[in-house]
C-alpha cells in the first residue's frame, strides 16, 4: 500500500496527538508567533531547496496545493515541531533549583 505524503503526515500527527495531547496546554501568543514564523520560514526555505533541485516530490503523491514551490504537505513538519518541541522541552528540561 503506497501512502501519499498527506496520508503519512496525518497518521503521524494523529499518533503524536493521541500520545501527547494530555500534555498540551492552551497555546500562548508566543506559541502562535513561533508557529507563524516556522510556517513562513518553511515556505521560504523549502521553496529555495526545491528551486535549487536539492529536493523533489513525486507529484502523484501530493495534493498539488503549493505555497511558493513547497507542497502543502511540507508544512505538517513545522506544525509537528511547534507541538512536540515544547512538550519535550517541558518534560526533559533540567529542573531549576530554588534560589538561595
Amino acid at each position: 500500500m503506497a501512502f501519499t505524503y498527506l496520508g503519512l503526515n496525518i497518521v503521524f500527527i494523529l499518533c503524536m496527538l493521541v500520545l501527547f495531547l494530555p500534555r498540551v496546554k492552551k497555546p500562548s501568543v508566543t506559541w502562535w508567533i513561533t508557529l507563524g514564523s516556522l510556517l513562513v520560514l518553511t515556505a521560504i526555505f523549502d521553496s529555495l531547496i526545491i528551486w535549487a533541485g536539492i529536493v523533489g516530490y513525486d507529484t502523484s503523491k501530493i495534493l498539488g496545493v503549493y505555497v511558493g514551490l513547497a507542497p502543502i504537505e511540507d508544512f505538517f513538519y513545522a506544525l509537528l515541531a511547534a507541538i512536540l518541541i515544547p512538550i519535550f522541552w517541558q518534560k526533559f528540561a533540567p529542573k531549576k533549583e530554588g534560589k538561595q
